[in-house]
């Protein structure tokens, strides 16, 4: 049995595996069945993560309004909309931001540095000292099974993914393959310092679902 969260990372990328452009912009070329993919995984969650990389280059996050996702939660026992979790080692983020007005659960993880900042404050209802420049993810995630989060879908970044991957804490990928090139330096799903092809995380494919020109790739863990 897992003691901590099952962990899903659902990204979409180019066909040259990319998943912005070199200027890191959001990524809007999913179609809108990726977007109801997404969404569909995250209404599966219970919490949600993703850097601050991510949510500034995006500014909002995506929330469950298909009414037949919501219903589901319901009927599951849940909350309408999964937690929120930005993880910002320096806590540097802008309180202006729509995410800040969007009608969801917002917690962080920051450094114990960065804590003071943003205790006592409306944006977050719950901040978390435990990211740091090393974090010990295996006490994060027992920290938030303890918190009632059984299953988390991370959605980004690069760096984070990496960080997850490298301490074998990434259960499935979902991976949406578009139909454009991006090419260049731009980030990839997976960042941070490489692996070698002999200690290269292995993949099961699950299955593949081709949908207009986009393919659905759904990869379990070795």
């Amino acid at each position: 049995m897992l003691h901590r969260p099952h962990v899903t990372v659902v990204l979409a990328m180019s066909a040259d595996g990319k998943i912005a452009d070199i200027q890191r912009s959001a990524a809007r070329f999913g179609s809108a069945a990726d977007k109801h993919h997404l969404e569909t995984q995250i209404a599966q969650a219970d919490g949600i993560l993703f850097g601050a990389g991510t949510l500034r280059a995006y500014g909002t996050t995506l929330t469950v309004n298909d009414p037949q996702l919501l219903q589901q939660r319901l009927a599951l026992g849940k909350p309408p909309q999964p937690v929120q979790i930005v993880c910002s080692g320096s806590g540097a983020l802008d309180p202006q931001l729509r995410f800040f007005q969007q009608a969801v659960p917002r917690w962080l993880l920051t450094s114990a540095e960065a804590l003071t900042g943003w205790q006592n404050r409306p944006e977050f209802a719950r901040v978390l000292p435990f990211y740091s420049e090393a974090p010990d993810w295996s006490q994060v995630f027992q920290a938030l099974l303890g918190l009632g989060l059984e299953r988390l879908v991370v959605t980004g970044g690069g760096e984070l993914v990496a960080e997850l991957l490298a301490v074998d804490l990434i259960d499935e990928f979902w991976l949406t393959l578009c139909p454009l090139l991006l090419g260049g330096a731009a980030p990839s799903p997976v960042a941070g310092a490489g692996f070698l092809e002999a200690a290269a995380p292995r993949l099961e494919l699950l299955s593949a679902e081709v949908l207009g020109s986009e393919v659905f790739l759904h990869y379990r863990r070795l």
